[in-house]
């Protein structure tokens, strides 16, 4: 009797039920491999994951190819129910070779069972499947745009997302596709948010009379209106903390939305798949959303919803902005080594601080009150510290985690970090992945507003400091297994010859020296008002540091 591991893959719960959808493709699974008297032993099922995606980036799927060299894996075939779910363009033919070379036979109904590596019949039955799912996938891309092109411009139709501040969701009524209506499905309109719509005209009205963006932000912040964000921090919850208060950028937004001149708009942004390595091709591809120009947007033939401001106003803003345009210089950066950027927060309001080169050296600082209308009573205008008056009491610190008096305390945490199983603490790896996609979403976000404000430098910061806490992330999810870990004899081995760190640390180049304080996880937040740095790492280590004139 042939024991046989079953794969198959469901796109979204949405769309179809994963028990249901497992079922049949399993049921279908059994009825080819009765004819051997086979059985399943063991199950691959991977859940919201786009048939687009390769084999190695689906956990369930790429879970499955570790397990063909393992000579204990219990089974000797795989068996798939429908291939155009598990093998999409070219997969087939970057999948099979592993198949193969571990000597694990694959079974689907397409062949009538096995799948014969020497068959070149065989090999273009499941190529053209693969086609045929890639061509599917397209038309029903295809299908649903056109529909939703039809739907915003001939029906106004209110398409999803996030209301513009201002506006709320109402009810529009039950959903006129019968099947999501007998579910309880209904549409949505923008209805004017009576707290706040108010708040709308008076910026464009602010703004036109000749009020400068930052301005508008100020007085708003200073009469106690909360921001976008601050006002609805459930449908915001990406956004950075910002205690309430109005940034430009905010202002800027509102006042370029035509949505607020009561017609719907949609298409502003596409979603292109990108290679994620052109050197790879077989790592597959990424979604990435970029805006559109706006003669390609689609506009709703009348208003759907109640305006908030009128199109003489929206058009006047528009003339502001289109007049006050200038041809951007761009000026060639010269790249400065920070070996804190994206370590340093400011002890006020909890930001994370930019790198900043003044005078041929690296200082960080925090112009909280320059992108957000704060008072200056609460935050200073800007807040600065030297690089070079952190460094000696920060490797100072991390040398002291090695002398005589720390060692023993210090191998133990090592050794602890090294039998760490993420795998033994489901919670835990849950909880990561969560953040790791949280990160992305503001990566997303962030690239977004890079591409419409690239005169906004400190986006660019705001990137590179979100892409270092994903990397420190996936970190902690490749610990070493626990058969792996490192002995004690080794691991006080290593501390030895890390006794005169802060020797190595003073002559390393500044790459290798932030990567030493990127894997002990040094955070640092640093307090004005004392002109102190409070150091922190993985381990629950805190030392103060002085650093004078820091100001």
């Amino acid at each position: 009797m042939t024991k046989f591991a079953f794969y198959g893959r469901v796109s979204t719960e949405d769309q179809q039920d994963p028990a249901s959808s497992r079922n049949w493709q399993i049921a279908r699974s059994r009825q080819i491999i009765e004819q051997t008297s086979g059985e399943v032993v063991t199950e691959f099922f991977d859940i919201g994951q786009s048939r687009s995606i390769p084999w190695k980036r689906r956990p369930e799927a790429a879970r499955l190819l570790e397990t063909f060299a393992d000579p204990r894996r219990g089974f000797d075939a795989v068996v798939i129910g429908e291939p155009q779910r598990a093998f999409y363009g070219n997969q087939f033919g970057l999948t099979f070779p592993v198949f193969v070379h571990y000597g694990v036979e694959l079974w689907v109904p397409e062949v009538g069972g096995r799948v014969d590596p020497g068959s070149d019949a065989h090999e273009l039955v499941m190529s053209l499947y693969g086609g045929m799912s890639k061509g599917e996938r397209n038309r029903i891309k295809t299908r649903v745009r056109s529909a939703m092109a039809a739907q915003a411009a001939v029906e106004g139709r209110f398409l999803g997302g996030r209301p513009p501040y201002g506006y709320t969701l109402g009810d529009a009524g039950p959903h006129p596709n019968p099947s999501k209506a007998a579910i309880g499905q209904r549409l949505h309109v923008l209805v004017p948010d009576p707290t706040v719509s108010a708040n709308v005209g008076r910026i464009f009205d602010e703004f036109i009379a000749g009020k400068g963006l930052y301005a508008i932000a100020e007085t708003l912040t200073g009469e106690g209106i909360l921001s976008p964000s601050a006002h609805d921090p459930n449908r915001n919850r990406h956004r950075a903390s910002s205690g309430g208060a109005w940034s430009k950028h905010a202002v800027k937004v509102i006042l370029q939305n035509a949505r607020y001149t009561g017609r719907e708009i949609w298409n502003k942004q596409r979603r292109d798949e990108v290679l994620i390595d052109v050197d790879d091709v077989a790592l597959g591809h990424e979604s990435k959303m970029r805006w559109n120009d706006e003669a390609d947007w689609v506009w709703s033939q009348e208003q759907t919803h109640e305006p908030l401001v009128t199109p003489e106003q929206f058009e006047a803003a528009r003339d502001i902005f289109q007049s006050g345009q200038r041809a951007a210089v761009r000026k060639t950066k010269t790249r400065h080594p920070y070996m804190l950027s994206g370590l340093m927060r400011c002890g006020i309001c909890g930001r994370r601080m930019q790198a900043s080169w003044n005078n041929n050296k690296a200082y960080y600082r925090c112009k909280f009150p320059s992108e957000y209308a704060v008072a200056e009573d609460k935050h200073p205008k800007t807040v600065y510290v030297r690089e070079n008056a952190v460094l000696p009491g920060l490797d100072q610190w991390i040398g002291q985690l090695f002398d005589d008096e720390h060692i023993e305390a210090t191998c133990q945490a090592l050794s602890n970090a090294s039998n760490a199983e993420l795998d033994d603490q489901p919670e835990q790896a849950l909880a990561i992945r969560r953040q790791i996609k949280d990160c992305d979403s503001k990566l997303k976000k962030y690239r977004e507003l890079l591409e419409t404000q690239p005169d906004i430098a400190v986006v660019g910061t705001w990137i590179s400091e979100v892409e270092r806490e994903r990397k420190k992330l996936e970190r902690q999810l490749n610990v070493r297994p626990k058969n792996q870990s490192m002995t004690k004899t080794e691991i006080r081995e290593l501390v030895t010859q890390l006794r005169d760190i802060v020797d190595v640390l003073a002559k390393a180049s500044p790459t290798d020296r932030r990567a030493v304080y990127d894997e002990l996880g040094v955070n640092l937040t640093y307090h004005p008002e004392t002109k102190m740095i409070e150091a922190g790492a993985g381990a629950p280590h805190v030392l103060t540091v002085g650093v004078g004139g820091g100001t």
